[in-house]
């Protein structure tokens, strides 16, 4: 755990309004915050503390405001406080404070940051794709957001689990069989036509890219043509799925998940578990879920309300298994068991999350695509009842991203015949371009992905701008001969006395709470922004020592003034450094 400036100042506040209302409780300063004031220019932070004690304290907030003033003023760490508006507090810092969190940093390394531990065991699932085919850039963006906020917890101290759900017991899994069972037959040498085939099998062939050519031909490697009914007027033709239904959905969804497990691994995203949907429904996962819930009176058999938009005439009724959904703040009750007693898709992902309860985790987290905007109700009365109220789901939605070049969307993937794979999208603009580009926005805005943009070494460009701020960090480093961190910590400091150095280590001061507050609002994408702030504040200090020859990092007239200048260098390649290691970017030490 390393030293948050914001935390610090926070707990001297509460110290202080205790000591001026010794009656009050500690719970009352529990909304108590100190934040960055709106503007900067009212001073370095700013507390609310006056404002929401008020009330309790039986006093006007600008009164509080004044009193409290006057004891924060008179702390070391404190320049300046004066209060202002309805009940606030603004707090100018001492320049040797700020001096000070160097040191700090230097020592910490990359691990400048870190939170400490948090109680709990956070479940965070995140791509989660249907292994239907190869994975898109819809899938990129739940990708990238999981495993960067999965980061996120980590830094802020956060015992996580990385999970991946496979979709692997539903009708687009069979649909997927009847496709790949099509490629086994082509590579039998088949003279059937594709929608010869499609005439055959419920539902018509959904899946024709050419990713499962090769499940086709893996199929005929092992099996020859046992799977098929070699005495048809076609040749090789399609025999009773009794005989080989099983065999080619598992072979397909095992090749499907190799693939897609490929792709992450080409994103640098990584899952600690696994977790199969046609397992935990062998493992009667449904049953065990379905007699806790009855246990609780809240499974029923009933008749639900037609759906919004459905008339009389195209609704039938009829008495289904029900889940009370509307106990826990549902619009609705919701199906358990389709017609023929198999479970509906939402009773199989109850028993996912009576799994997860089972394994014993503290809060669940899910990434899905916007799409799924309207499960979530559902899923969190689901896990409600079933831990009692006591773990919490969460779900952060990811919108679409379009992918533009030269300013017009991108045309689909051959090989996956309607839609953009990541695997294009990577070998396009590299891993690391990619994930930071998906975290500059927030998870539920839209988003362009223009490739001529990250690509281009603009200041438009937050990918090259952020990287650019550590190549120069580097560049300063190597010239100096790579002084230690530990060697910097130990340099005088008060030569960085210069606007622009100030708010430079006001800048990396920030990097612990900007952890902590993203973590908690589940926002990864705060990571990026602030490392593009961080970028802009030491570009702005390199241009200046281009125009000032006493700020610049290395002057050999000046060997203690060099040394607190690259004491700065150094804790800001580290700080950037850190931001990255939490968005799962690569920092370049060079560009060229």
């Amino acid at each position: 755990m390393t030293h948050d400036i914001f935390a610090h100042l926070r707990a001297r506040v509460v110290e202080a309004l205790s000591a001026l209302l010794p009656d009050l409780p500690a719970e009352a300063f529990a909304r108590v915050t100190v934040e960055p004031p709106r503007e900067a220019a009212h001073g370095d932070m700013a507390t609310n503390a006056a404002l929401v004690v008020g009330k309790a304290a039986k006093l006007p907030p600008p009164k509080l405001a004044a009193e409290l003033a006057q004891r924060l003023a008179t702390l070391p760490e404190v320049a300046e406080a004066a209060p202002a508006g309805p009940g606030f507090v603004n707090l100018r810092l001492k320049e040797g404070y700020l001096r000070a969190q160097l040191p700090v940093i230097l020592n910490a390394g990359e691990a400048y940051g870190d939170g400490a531990p948090k109680p709990g065991r956070v479940n965070v699932e995140y791509v989660s794709a249907n292994p239907t085919g190869p994975m898109h850039v819809g899938h990129c963006r739940g990708a990238v957001v999981g495993d960067a906020l999965a980061s996120l917890l980590a830094k802020a101290g956060h015992d996580v689990t990385r999970e991946y759900y496979i979709n692997d017991a539903g009708a687009q899994v069979q649909a997927l069989a009847y496709a790949a069972y099509w490629r086994y037959l082509q590579a039998l040498g088949t003279t059937m036509t594709e929608e010869e085939y499609a005439q055959l099998i419920p539902g018509g062939l959904q899946y024709r890219g050419d990713y499962l050519i090769p499940v086709g031909e893996a199929l005929k490697h092992r099996h020859g043509d046992a799977l098929a009914e070699p005495d048809t007027p076609h040749g090789p033709g399609m025999a009773g799925p009794d005989r080989w239904f099983a065999e080619v959905r598992e072979t397909t969804v095992a090749m499907m998940m190799e693939a897609i497990r490929e792709d992450l691994a080409a994103l640098g995203v990584r899952h600690d578990v696994f977790v199969s949907e046609a397992a935990l429904v062998a493992e009667g996962m449904l049953e065990r879920a379905e007699a806790q819930l009855s246990a609780q009176d809240l499974i029923y058999r009933g008749v639900l309300e037609p759906p919004k938009g459905k008339t009389p005439e195209d609704w039938e009724p009829r008495e289904q298994t029900l889940f009370r959904a509307t106990a826990f703040g549902d619009e609705v009750d919701r199906p358990l068991r389709k017609s023929d007693g198999s479970g509906t898709y939402f009773a199989n992902d109850i028993a996912n999350h009576l799994g997860k309860l089972a394994r014993g985790f503290d809060a669940l987290i899910h990434v899905w695509g916007a799409d799924h905007g309207g499960y979530v109700k559902r899923m969190q009365a689901a896990v409600a009842a079933l831990s009692g109220g006591r773990v919490p789901l969460e779900v952060v939605l990811t919108q679409i991203v379009h992918v533009l070049k030269d300013g017009q969307p991108v045309r689909m993937s051959k090989r996956a015949g309607s839609y953009i794979t990541l695997r294009d999208l990577i070998e396009e603009v590299g891993r690391d371009a990619v994930r930071f580009t998906m975290l500059t926005r927030k998870a539920d805005a839209q988003m362009e992905f223009d490739l001529d943009l990250v690509l281009r070494q603009t200041r438009d460009n937050p990918v090259f701008y952020v990287q650019y701020a550590h190549a120069r960090c580097r560049s300063v480093l190597r010239k100096a001969g790579e002084p230690a961190p530990q060697d910097l910590a130990l340099a005088p400091l008060d030569a960085l006395d210069d606007p622009a150095e100030l708010a430079l280590i006001r800048r990396l001061c920030a990097w612990p709470r900007v952890v902590e507050t993203a973590a908690a609002a589940r926002e990864p994408h705060r990571v990026a922004f602030f490392l593009n702030d961080l970028a802009a504040d030491f570009h702005l200090l390199w241009n200046r020592g281009a125009e000032d020859s006493t700020l610049r990092f290395i002057q050999e007239a000046d060997p203690e003034g060099t040394r607190a200048r690259l004491a700065l260098v150094a804790a800001t390649a580290l700080v950037i450094r850190s931001g990255l290691g939490v968005m799962g970017v690569t920092p370049v030490e060079e560009l060229r």
